[in-house]
This record gives structure tokens, C-alpha cells and sequence, in this order.
């Protein structure tokens, strides 16, 4: 997992590593890593399994360089999509030198949580921290209710009460992960935040904007693709785009009325990506129809989901 450039000089003490945050899905993973950078690497929305890609989040410190590395909830898979998720973050966890397990405040554990826990019991040398966050929208007493009801499937004597929306807690967390990490070099820059290119983090923004805007299946079949990335002599950037669904009956829901929604979810995806590349952009959007893309190997690797070829252990 190590970067390809050389690392960067540091003092003596210095730590760094690679911390996996994982837990079910909608847990708050990727707000969690976001808070700790500084800034979006991970996209957010309040739907289950928006994180679909390992993402990284470097948080560069004096006496330390935090490599926190976003995954997708663990859950049972029901298609190929979702085996390529669940091997995303179990990969994770395996080159992990540290591991957040996040879970959520607000409800008692689920069947992903004992997923979760029986995955880490495997990585008995692995230090974990138990992370119940959401506490901003619990009493004080469910959430120590929940410390130890998620504590018991996985006994670790680092439990940690956070928000990753308000902050409140993660000091104490960061400081107790940063004490685990082994001592070695600046793996990245210190002014890079992550290992992704920029027409990834296109793609995640305008799938974000479709995760918003449209409800119940439709999101979660779909796939974006960057088709044309392209900075013109104005400074204004290009981008044609496609959305991708898997059935000829989520197209015209996708397009809306007369282009409408379409339109909303172009419009807000614009935003977000002007505010990312803080240029001025043009967004070309497309949506075609890649029947059952989820379930083909072929298409999934075709979008970037590489499935790890099967019985290889590659």
C-alpha cells in the first residue's frame, strides 16, 4: 500500500501507518475521515453503501502522518458489486497497521455488526478502537448503553464516544491512534490529501449528487463514468459524463420531466466539482442503460470495480 515516491524526511519519533475505518454500512465512515483531513475525500449522503472504493484521507501532522483509509460497510453481498465491496474493505484491514470500528449511537447492533466484529476477531494482533459515534443525537445513557452491547461482541479496552459531525471526541481518538502507529517516515507530501485523481473524485461527486436527489433502488444502480475531462482556453473545464442504470425503467426516472431532474442533479453536481477544482465548469451529462452492470464482471470492471480474480488469492 506504500506509495510509489520517496518518503520525506522526518524527525526522530515520527509515526505514520495506514488506519482502516470500518463498521456497517451508514455509520459514518466517511464523515469521520473527512473530519479528520479537513476537508471531502469521501463522499457523504444518508443512504446505506455510498462508499463503494477504497479511499484514502492523509492527515499530515509535526509528529505524525495518518493515512485513514475509507471502506465500504461490510454486509452480506447480493450481487458482484457487493462482493467487490466487502473484498474492498477486508483487504483494508488485512494492511492495516490500526483499525477504527465505527458503529452507530442510535441503534443496538445488526447482523453487518457482527460482520464487522467477527472480521476483526480474525486480526487478533490488530489494534482496534471502538468508535460509537452519532453522539450528538443520543442521551449520554444510550449511548454508554451502546458502548457496551457493541463492546461485547468485540471486548477492546479502547472504547471511544465520538461525533464525527461535531467533532466532539475525536481528539482523544486521533491521539489514541497516532500511539499505535509504528515509527517510520512521510509517506505523502504534506499538502496531499489523498491518492485518488482528480476525474475519481468527479465521478464520486456527481454520484453523490444522484444519492441525494433519487430514492429507493434507482441509486444504488447506478454507475458514473467520465467520459471526457478537458481544461479549454477560457479556464472553463469540461466534463462529459454518463450515468449509468440497469434498467430501461430508471432512465426516464433518472432524466425527470421534461430534463428537470436531470437538470437539478447537473446543477448541483456542478457546484460541487467548481468548488473542488475551484474552476469554472462545464458539465455534460448523459444517461444510458448497462443492463445489470452490478452482476456482470465484465461491465464491473470496465466502471473500476476490479473484482480480485476468485481462488487466485490475488
Amino acid at each position: 500500500m506504500l506509495p510509489e515516491e520517496e518518503s520525506a524526511p522526518t524527525a526522530p519519533g515520527y509515526r505514520s501507518g495506514y488506519v482502516a475505518v470500518v463498521g456497517a454500512p451508514n455509520v459514518g465512515k466517511s464523515t469521520l475521515v473527512n473530519a479528520y483531513v479537513g476537508q471531502k475525500v469521501a463522499i457523504v449522503t444518508s443512504k446505506p453503501q455510498t462508499t463503494r472504493h477504497r479511499v484514502i484521507g492523509i492527515l499530515t501532522r509535526p509528529d505524525a502522518q495518518v493515512i485513514f483509509v475509507d471502506t465500504p460497510g461490510l454486509h452480506r453481498p447480493l450481487h458482484l458489486l457487493g462482493e467487490y465491496m466487502v473484498q474492498v474493505a477486508l483487504e483494508a484491514l488485512a494492511d492495516c497497521d490500526v483499525a477504527i470500528w465505527v458503529v452507530d449511537a442510535a441503534r443496538s447492533p445488526e447482523e453487518a455488526d457482527v460482520t464487522v466484529a467477527e472480521a476483526l476477531r480474525e486480526l487478533s494482533s490488530l489494534p482496534v478502537a471502538l468508535a460509537v459515534n452519532k453522539l450528538d443525537i443520543v442521551y449520554a445513557d444510550v449511548a454508554s448503553q451502546r458502548l457496551q452491547e457493541y463492546g461485547a461482541l468485540l471486548p477492546t479496552p479502547a472504547q471511544f464516544l465520538i461525533s464525527a459531525h461535531t467533532g466532539q471526541g475525536l481528539a482523544e481518538l486521533l491521539a489514541w491512534v497516532i500511539g499505535q502507529l509504528p515509527a517510520g517516515p512521510q509517506y505523502y507530501p504534506a499538502d496531499q490529501v489523498s491518492d485518488r485523481q482528480e476525474r475519481f473524485f468527479v465521478a464520486e461527486l456527481i454520484r453523490e449528487q444522484v444519492l441525494h436527489h433519487l430514492h429507493q433502488e434507482v441509486p444504488h444502480a447506478v454507475a458514473i463514468s467520465v467520459d471526457e475531462f478537458k481544461e479549454r482556453e477560457n479556464g472553463r473545464v469540461y466534463i462529459a459524463a454518463t450515468i449509468y442504470v440497469e434498467k430501461e425503467s430508471q432512465k426516464p426516472i433518472v432524466i425527470g420531466a421534461n430534463g428537470q431532474m436531470l437538470k437539478r442533479i447537473g446543477s448541483a453536481a456542478r457546484a460541487e466539482i467548481e468548488s473542488f477544482l475551484e474552476k469554472p465548469v462545464y458539465l455534460d451529462l448523459w444517461v444510458k442503460v448497462r443492463p445489470n452492470w452490478r452482476r456482470s464482471e465484465r461491465a464491473l470492471r470496465q466502471m473500476g470495480y476490479a473484482l480480485r480474480e476468485r481462488g487466485t488469492g490475488r
